[in-house]
């Protein structure tokens, strides 16, 4: 199995089968507006413009299922997204990313890279870490998305390579990208 035998429905809600990206390096994030790691999307745009001649790309799933921190239409993520950090990598339908309701992708992703905690000698991941033990620590069982940007990296057969977590800078996954280039 790979990612490639997904489909999904992208911003303007048109059916998409991820097997169009076949042979790409994807690197797969959920989402949201209104998170404190919403300023990830410039990064993600970087790293789109940067690497896509080379067969990056970059597919951004919002969900809502965090704080609520993804209130807006599909039409409204969209705008926001290209008015505030100039994104024109794909981005698709809100979607859950846990729970009983996850996207189908999601839960293929989450089982194929399982979470391994988070990066505590970091000050963010040790916050988000601190607050979600503390406000929603149900979030934390199993291997489930534990908050927003939570990003996957797939190679170009379409094999789950690596999970980074929240905190993790897209800029900071470049020499994992460029090893899968």
């Amino acid at each position: 199995m790979s990612v490639y035998e997904f489909k999904a429905r992208n911003i303007r809600g048109q059916e998409k089968a991820l097997s169009e990206y076949e042979g790409k390096v994807l690197l797969i994030a959920n989402t949201a507006s209104e998170c404190g790691f919403t300023a990830q999307y410039s990064d993600l745009q970087k790293l789109h413009e940067k690497y896509q001649d080379r067969g990056l790309v970059i597919l951004g799933f919002p969900s809502n299922q965090f704080g609520g921190q993804e209130p807006g239409s599909n039409e409204e993520v969209n705008t926001f997204c290209q008015i505030n950090y100039g994104v024109t990598f794909p981005l698709f339908e809100k979607v859950d990313v846990r729970g009983a309701d996850k996207h189908p992708l999601f839960a293929y992703l989450s089982e194929e890279a399982p979470f391994r905690g988070f990066d505590l000698n970091d000050s963010e991941a040790k916050m988000l870490s601190m607050y979600i033990q503390k406000e929603q620590p149900e979030l934390l069982e199993g291997n489930d998305i534990k908050w927003n940007f939570t990003k996957f990296l797939v190679d170009r057969s379409g094999s789950v390579v690596d999970r980074f977590e929240s905190p993790v800078s897209p800029l900071d996954l470049e020499n994992a990208i460029e090893a899968l280039l």
